[in-house]
């Protein structure tokens, strides 16, 4: 190669001349005799120097840039063979001052001088003269190139022997010198973070050491970010547990505890010195959360999982099996009793987890039996065993008709190990909840029976002889025969239906016990004739006793999902039949309670809000649609947040119906209305009312301003929790829906409460003011409006007058002027009252409650103020003309 031989040359020129210095080197003895005879001439040395510079120059510069790689490598070999330490360090000045003059780039010289195959600590030389010069042309590397020389530098210091002799020191000061230039922070060659970075990469996990004389180095480099690990994660993260809510997780509240979903670990940033501990596994964590009532949200959103995309997770698996183990081993060391135990609840839970993360699939159900009969597997744990059955007879009886039978017979390999007797076990005490668990395992044998038969597979195994009497007893129970199957106090009923939920030839008769003991006579098609009943009027019959919550909790889910289904079809049809007849006490506490299960919200909640009430409401059943909002409202906080903003939604749109302009109804609706908007937890406010920003009306009332306050209320003290409300108006996620409600009910507040509001709630308020009305205007048009009251005397007119749209909302102050002059009301006002209705009336009590204000601010005190309190007490207890929460909320 031409660049390489000019290379040679340039090379060789410097060399013979460094040879004759060499030589004259040898004779220093009589330079030093004769020194002050010797004329000493540098500049003919430094002259030569110059031209061997300049034609090394020249011949890189003529040299492609892509060859220039291979010309530096032949340099330094030949460098390399340098025995003389003059000369040695002559070349490779040369070389510096090509990378000075950026001839060649610092980058590609220092690389080539760490991949030399030449640099060796054992010639010395070379090695403390080669560092030495990536020392001082380092400074030219961009950071990038610098991480890969830190990198090389690293490599170069693991071929040094940890045993050495004092001869070395030199080489490994000279590397020293490079690291300790890159880890410098005033030289700004490497940000810091990057050199921690590739240094706990380096070295993970205490596998592999540094050499020892850079440990040190690299050492106290790494520690100098402790307290920036602190500051970017929690102390005792890892000792800390999350306070489980029932719904709802706002990204702040979540991202603390937020875990990789294979390895459990906490998803810290940054590869820095973090304490230990919070960079291990945490599975007592994720263990803690999945224990807690309601926290199967929390879990998917601290594992990242998503019911869409169906992605199992091994970890939760792993866990989920776990918890079982603990189970099994907590009713170990609990003593033989009929009662219900501590570790009961602890099954019920298990049951429900199981449910759900198997269901959307984030855990495989054949592999956590597998992995349960390998944990179990050598160890004597026989106590919990029908529990654990109790819980894998919840997922078997729902899912195995939509599921291959292979599924499920990994549980007969638990059996097997589980239930070790020779005998028949005995029949339990069928009047204890505990029976239910103790006869599990019987039912899952029978459910894996019938589909076998379903499927015309054979699995080869009859009932165990185990088991026989258990299995004997139901079908002794189910039989055609056994006239007496009603409902009692024991659990037989549960145990059929347990056992037969997926045969509906037996199925039948003991479900239609179950749901008669709440529906009495209202069942039969066949309703007795009713006595005329006048107005909305409703019959109440019926049984009274709800379905206990044990034997609740003791059917399977697929049970309870008959019993929910068949009172759901009871109440549509019954509000179709437009019979006045209304729901039966049994049913509706029955009804509420089955809500509660989260595992069969399909058919619970979501059926209530998406099916049931739509359906009540188009048939206009007034009476069932008030009960089941008043059931609604008491069990809210076991609803997700998304069924209680879409209720609200439906409530806004019922409202504007003229049928429930009746009083009680109205009062109702608003009512849950306020509930659901005021029960709204801070961090579920956000994510979901932006559910419905493209429909904002659906959330606004288009009438009751008191909603809208409450609503604009919720959004402030949401804000100020989630530290959101500091954005500028026109980015807000929020302007369209306040746009909304200012369109629909215009209000204003008091400069104190805008004081309260985020900045731009505040700022909102201040574009969008509304002009006050003139209170001393107020007390004239009512001080008129009462005088009309008393000159008329024609019942029509007064009626007329004080009921026909578009008349100032005045009536309530004359009204409670009436009691206050006459201290009695006349019959006229009630006609008036129920002429003007229930939803127009919120505007009436509205000016009322501003007149109210107006009059106390500007009273005397005294006996006034005593008479006008008294007033406002008769209008509420005596004559029933308002109720005191809405006198309070419109205050």
């Amino acid at each position: 190669m031409p660049t390489e031989e000019a290379i040679e040359g340039v090379t060789e020129e410097a060399t013979e001349e460094a040879t004759e210095a060499a030589t004259e080197e040898k004779v220093e003895g009589i330079e030093e005799a004769f020194s002050c005879f010797l004329v000493h001439r540098p500049e003919l040395e430094a002259e030569k120097i110059q031209n061997w510079q300049h034609e090394l120059q020249t011949v890189f510069i003529a040299t492609p840039s892509e060859h220039q790689e291979a010309g530096v490598r032949q340099y330094l070999v030949m460098a390399a063979g340098m025995t003389n330490s003059s000369r040695l360090k002559m070349l490779l000045s040369m070389l510096e001052t090509l990378v000075l003059n950026n001839i060649l780039p610092a980058r590609m010289v220092c690389e080539c001088i760490l991949a030399c195959e030449k640099l060796q600590y054992l010639q010395g030389d070379f090695w403390v003269e080669c560092f030495n010069l990536i020392r001082r042309i380092i400074g030219g590397v961009d950071y990038k190139g610098v991480r890969e020389i830190m990198k090389g530098c690293r490599e170069r210091a693991q071929t040094i022997p940890s045993i050495l002799n004092a001869s070395v020191l030199p080489q490994l000061r000279a590397l020293e010198n490079v690291i300790e230039y890159i880890f410098d922070r005033n030289a700004c060659l490497l940000p810091g973070y990057f050199i921690v970075n590739e240094i706990q990469k380096a070295y993970p996990d205490n596998k592999n050491w540094p050499h020892w004389k850079l440990a040190h180095l690299l050492s106290s480099f790494v520690e100098s970010f402790r307290s920036t690990a602190q500051m970017v994660s929690i102390i005792g993260h890892s000792l800390k547990r999350p306070v489980v809510e029932h719904s709802g997780y706002a990204d702040h509240l979540i991202n603390p505890w937020k875990l990789d979903p294979a390895t459990l670990k906490f998803t810290l940033k940054g590869n820095l010195p973090y304490d230990p501990e919070l960079l291990k596994p945490q599975t007592g964590l994720l263990r803690y959360v999945l224990e807690q009532p309601y926290s199967r949200d929390m879990v998917c959103s601290m594992l990242g999982l998503q019911k869409q995309h169906k992605q199992r997770c091994v970890a939760l698996e792993e866990q989920l099996v776990e918890l079982v183990i603990l189970a099994m081993e907590r009713s170990e060391t609990e003593a033989d009793s009929e009662d219900v135990t501590n570790s009961h609840w602890l099954w019920l839970h298990l049951s429900s987890q199981l449910i759900y993360f198997v269901l959307f699939q984030f855990a495989s159900f054949t592999n956590i039996v597998m992995a349960l009969h390998e944990k179990l597997a050598g160890r004597d744990l026989r106590r919990g065993r029908d529990h654990m059955m109790w819980v894998l007879l919840q997922f078997i009886s729902g899912s195995i008709q939509r599921n291959p039978l292979s599924n499920f017979l990994p549980v007969l390999k638990l059996y097997d190990l589980l239930y070790p007797e020779k005998e028949p076990l005995p029949v339990p005490d069928f009047n204890k909840a505990l029976c239910t668990h103790q006869m599990a395992m019987t039912c899952i044998w029978i459910h894996l029976l019938k589909k076998a038969q379903s499927e015309h597979h054979n699995i080869h195994r009859p009932i165990p002889h185990t088991l026989k009497v258990h299995h004997e007893f139901l079908q002794h129970l189910v039989m055609p025969s056994n006239s007496n199957l009603c409902m009692g106090a024991d659990y037989r009923i549960a145990l059929l239906c347990n056992a037969y939920s997926t045969n509906q030839d037996y199925f039948s008769r003991p479900m239609a016990a179950l749901v008669e003991t709440i529906l009495g006579t209202q069942k039969g098609p066949q309703q007795p004739p009713l006595p005329p009943l006048t107005n909305n009027a409703a019959l109440a019959n019926g049984p009274t006793t709800p379905l206990s919550m044990s034997i609740l909790d003791s059917l399977t889910v697929h049970s309870k999902m008959s019993l929910i289904h068949s009172i759901v079809t009871h109440v549509i049809k019954l509000a179709q039949s437009k019979s006045n007849m209304a729901l039966a006490p049994a049913l509706v506490e029955t009804y509420s309670r089955l809500l509660v299960y989260t595992e069969i919200e399909s058919l619970g909640i979501k059926g209530f809000i998406s099916q049931l009430l739509p359906t009540v409401f188009k048939s206009h059943a007034w009476g069932i649609l008030y009960t089941l909002l008043e059931m609604f409202s008491y069990r809210m906080h076991h609803i997700q947040p998304h069924y209680r903003v879409q209720l609200l939604s439906h409530l806004h749109s019922l409202a504007a119906v003229p049928q429930t302009n009746q009083t009680q109804l109205h009062l109702c609706v608003e009512s849950t209305a306020l509930r659901l908007i005021t029960g709204l937890g801070s961090a579920e406010v956000q994510p979901q009312l932006s559910r419905f920003l493209s429909e904002p009306k659906t959330l606004v009332s288009a009438e009751s301003e008191e909603l809208n306050r409450a609503l604009v209320l919720t959004l402030a003290r949401s804000m100020h929790v989630t530290g959101t409300g500091c954005e500028t108006l026109s980015g807000t996620w929020c302007k369209d829906l306040l746009n909304t409600i200012m369109q629909n009910t215009p209000h204003s507040w008091a400069n104190h409460t805008l004081q309260c509001f985020p900045p731009v709630l505040n700022e909102f308020f201040q574009q969008n003011s509304v002009a006050k009305e003139n209170k001393q205007q107020l007390k004239k048009a009512v001080e008129e409006e009462f005088r009309n009251w008393a000159s008329m005397n024609n019942e029509n007119d007064i009626i007329a007058h004080f009921s026909v749209p578009g008349t100032p909302p005045l009536f309530l102050c004359v009204v409670w002027k009436m009691i206050l002059e006459t201290d009695r009301i006349s019959p006229i006002a009630y006609k008036i009252l129920e002429r003007i209705g229930a939803r127009a009336l919120s505007a009436h009590l509205r000016k009322f409650c501003d007149y109210l204000v107006f009059e106390f601010a500007n009273s005397g005190g005294g006996q006034h103020v005593n008479k006008c309190v008294d007033a406002i007490n008769d209008m509420i207890w005596k004559y029933n003309i308002v109720t005191i929460d809405r006198l309070v909320l419109c205050l």
